[in-house]
């Protein structure tokens, strides 16, 4: 093939297309190729992954319910103030409205819904609806049948209850997530101490993920620092033993736990042999937090074995051995050498821990009884038995968010960039 110059200085085949354009219809093509091969796993992503976050972050402030079944109602109570009495026409049009919903179908929606914010009043909206279809008796008034149907329509409670539904979006799930709520006049106010719940579950699921991920490092360091050290035999042997858990079932490695920590198990049978405690006195190490921890602990070490073993794969040996053979002392060549060289791997396996640990559900849910429920229990509960998914979801993008933070913050103060998972 020939080439000739243009005046332009532009190169120029035998068919007269330019170089440069051929060029970038090979690079057009590269990338359209690349990008097909990677399309399957980024559908898998987006479908899997992407959207069902989307869809839990929508569903935390979704509330559509009241504004469909009493519309009227809600743009009367707009104009009423908790300090006067409702007039008439509120009663009358949200009982024309209550039965509508009935028929329709919403309004146990609607009762369920109002029931979050003001527990106990299920009851009264779907016993009013029934009554309504008689309606007040002459010369009385729609105050005095609400009233008469049920004490709780005397307060303005129910009403106000009502009439902060007046959006199809809320805040009053991440309220309730971060025990809050709103008195009759729409200001955020504390809950009662007694139904403060969620904030101290969180801390807690907090400290329990940093407690074992700190346990995982202590425990970790050891078995990895023998595992890179040791001939390749018996390095092999305690990769097999690490990687043993992976091959079990989680909830038979969990069983296993209950079995070995319940007051008449293994653990306190071989205590109470050996003649440590009496028969009288064996522990309570399950169900509680003790149990949470422990079994936690055990599931997920080897998510920190394995980082820390592949970069410490790679250190040469010879460093410690230069570092004693100056004068230091195996300790301190250890400290000072030895350790910043692992922490790389100590800061994925800490990551990978803590991400895992912060949303655990199965074991924390077997093992952990009363005291040992972590966050994920609380969104279980309303996703499976309370159904108030609005909740659930609003725990959860708080869960979320709350990793995302702790992760942007460990960027800033470690940076991600430092994180090896060997070589």
């Amino acid at each position: 093939m020939t080439t000739i110059s243009t005046s332009a200085g532009m190169t120029i085949d035998d068919d007269g297309r330019a170089l440069k354009a051929k060029f970038a219809r090979a690079e057009r093509a590269r990338q359209i190729k690349a990008a097909g091969l990677v399309a399957p796993l980024l559908a898998f992503v987006l479908i899997t992954f992407v959207v069902p976050i989307g869809l839990m972050m929508y569903r935390s402030v979704d509330d559509p319910v009241a504004v469909r079944a009493i519309p009227r109602t809600l743009e009367l109570l707009n104009h009423w103030s908790p300090d006067s009495a409702p007039p008439e026409a509120v009663f009358k049009v949200l009982g024309e409205e209550l039965l509508s919903a009935r028929e329709s179908g919403d309004l146990g929606k609607l009762a369920t819904r109002l029931n979050y914010d003001v527990p106990g009043t299920r009851s009264t909206l779907m016993r009013t609806a029934r009554a309504m279809r008689r309606g007040p008796a002459e010369g009385r008034s729609h105050r005095d049948l609400f009233e008469t149907i049920d004490p709780k329509w005397r307060g303005g409670e129910i009403l106000a209850g009502l009439k902060s539904l007046n959006s199809p979006y809320t805040r009053s799930y991440y309220l309730a997530a971060a025990d809050l709520t709103t008195n009759l006049y729409g200001d955020i106010v504390a809950k009662p101490p007694h139904q403060r719940i969620y904030v101290s579950l969180f801390v807690k699921t907090l400290w329990v993920s940093l407690l074992v991920t700190a346990l995982c490092i202590l425990l970790a360091y050891p078995v990895a620092y023998q595992m890179a050290t040791l001939p390749a035999a018996t390095a092999n042997l305690l990769m097999i033993l690490v990687l043993l858990p992976f091959w079990t079932s989680l909830l038979v490695r969990t069983t296993a736990w209950i079995v070995l920590l319940q007051s008449n198990g293994v653990l306190n049978d071989l205590l109470v042999a050996t003649g440590i405690l009496g028969d009288e006195g064996r522990i309570q190490m399950i169900y509680n937090m003790f149990g949470t921890v422990v079994a936690m602990t055990h599931i997920l070490l080897p998510f920190m074995v394995l980082p820390l073993y592949s970069v410490m794969k790679t250190i040469p040996p010879n460093y410690l051995r230069a570092a004693e053979s100056m004068g230091a002392p195996p300790a301190r060549a250890w400290l000072d050498i030895y350790l910043p060289l692992t922490l790389p791997g100590a800061g994925a396996g800490s990551i990978l821990v803590f991400i895992l640990c912060i949303g655990y559900y199965i074991t924390p849910e077997l093992v952990g009884g009363r005291t040992g429920q972590l966050i994920s229990s609380a969104i279980a509960y309303h996703m499976q038995s309370s159904l108030n998914w609005g909740l659930a979801a609003a725990l959860g993008t708080l869960l979320l968010v709350g990793v995302l933070a702790l992760y942007w913050l460990y960027n800033r103060i470690a940076g991600v960039d430092s994180l090896r998972m060997g070589g």
